[in-house]
C-alpha cells in the first residue's frame, strides 16, 4: 500500500512560494528572451521533483544551483556583452599567433588555422565526442555525488556555479571573438553574427545529424570566447573527483579534460589562450569555494544550512 505524503509536505506557504517563483520566472523570461517551451519544461521538472517525494525534493533542491546557472546563461541573451565593451577580435588573434604560432610554408598560422588545413576523419569524430562531454559529464558526476557523497556534491555544485559567474564577469569585461569568427568574417565586428558550429560541423556530417548545429543555434553570445568555460568545467570535475577519494574516475576525467581542451582548439571554437583562461577561471572558482567553506563566515554558514536541506 502506497504511503501518502504528510500534509506539511504540501504546506500552503510552500505551495505559494514555488508557484510564485515559477510564475515570476516565466514572466521574466518572456520579457527578457521571449517565450520558449524549454521554460515550461524547466518549471515542470522543478515542481514535479519538488513535490514528487522526499528524496526528489532534496535532489532538485541541490540541483537548483545548476538551474540558476542555466537561467542566468539564458538571460545573457538580453544583455549582449558587446553592447557594453568593445569586442576583441584582431588583438586576441595576433596574441595567439605571436605566442603559439606555427611556422608553415605559407607563413606563421595559429593552431586553429593549422588544424583547419590538416584535419582528419578520426580527429573530427573524436573531437566531437569529447565536446559532447562538456555538460553531460559534470551533470552526471553531480548526480552520482548526490547519492554517494552529498557534502562533496554541494561543494562541486557551488564551485561549478562560481566558476560560471567568474567566467560571465570576464565575458562582459573582455568580449572576445572565437577563432572561427576571424576565419569567416576577418577582423570586422558584426553584432548580429549567429552561432557557428565551426569544425564541429564535420562531426555532424560524419554522423549524419545536426547535434552541434542545434546546440549552437541556442547559444547566448558569439563574443564570449574568453575564457573557455568548455575548458573550465572538466577541471572542476577532475578536482572533485580527486577530492571525493575516487581511484579510477579521476583518470577518466583527466582524459576527458585533455580531450575537450584539444577539441576546443582543433575545431576553431577557442584559442589556446581561451583554454588557459578557462583553466585559471576554474582554479579561481574552486579556490573561492573551498576557502569559503573552510573559513568561518557567511559562506560557510550558507553551505552548512544548504547541506542540511538536502541531507
Amino acid at each position: 500500500m502506497l504511503k501518502t505524503a504528510p500534509a506539511v509536505f504540501f504546506a500552503p506557504r510552500t505551495l505559494l512560494i514555488t508557484t510564485l517563483v515559477s510564475i515570476l520566472y516565466l514572466l521574466l523570461s518572456i520579457v527578457l528572451v521571449g517565450f520558449k517551451t524549454d521554460q515550461l519544461v524547466l518549471i515542470a521538472i522543478f515542481n514535479g521533483l519538488y513535490y514528487g517525494s522526499a528524496i526528489t525534493r532534496k535532489f532538485i533542491t541541490g540541483f537548483s544551483i545548476f538551474m540558476v546557472y542555466w537561467i542566468i546563461y539564458d538571460y545573457m541573451k538580453a544583455f549582449p556583452n558587446y553592447a557594453y565593451r568593445p569586442v576583441h577580435i584582431q588583438q586576441l588573434y595576433e596574441a595567439e599567433k605571436a605566442i603559439f604560432g606555427i611556422s608553415t610554408a605559407t607563413g606563421v598560422v595559429t593552431p586553429n588555422e593549422f588544424f583547419l588545413q590538416h584535419h582528419s576523419t578520426v580527429g573530427d569524430l573524436v573531437s566531437g565526442i569529447f565536446y559532447l562531454c562538456w555538460v553531460p559529464v559534470p551533470l552526471l558526476f553531480a548526480g552520482y555525488l548526490f547519492f554517494r557523497k552529498r557534502p562533496v556534491f554541494l561543494r562541486f555544485a557551488l564551485a561549478f556555479f562560481v566558476v560560471n559567474l567568474v567566467g560571465f564577469v570576464i565575458y562582459y569585461i573582455y568580449p572576445a571573438a572565437p577563432p572561427w569568427y576571424v576565419q569567416e568574417h576577418g577582423f570586422e565586428f558584426i553584432a548580429s553574427t549567429p552561432g557557428n558550429t565551426a569544425g564541429l560541423l564535420r562531426f555532424d556530417e560524419l554522423v549524419g545529424g545536426t547535434i552541434f548545429q542545434s546546440l549552437y543555434a541556442k547559444g547566448s553570445n558569439v563574443f564570449a570566447a574568453m575564457p573557455s568555460l568548455h575548458s573550465a568545467y572538466p577541471v572542476v570535475v577532475l578536482y572533485y573527483g580527486i577530492k571525493a577519494g575516487y581511484r579510477y574516475l579521476p583518470v577518466l576525467f583527466a582524459v576527458v579534460m585533455v580531450g575537450i581542451w584539444s577539441a576546443a582548439v582543433y575545431t576553431s571554437h577557442h584559442y589556446i589562450l581561451d583554454v588557459l583562461a578557462g583553466i585559471v577561471c576554474a582554479l579561481t572558482g574552486i579556490g573561492l569555494v573551498e576557502r569559503g567553506v573552510s573559513k568561518a563566515g557567511w559562506f560557510s554558514r550558507f553551505y552548512d544550512s544548504f547541506l542540511q536541506k538536502i541531507k
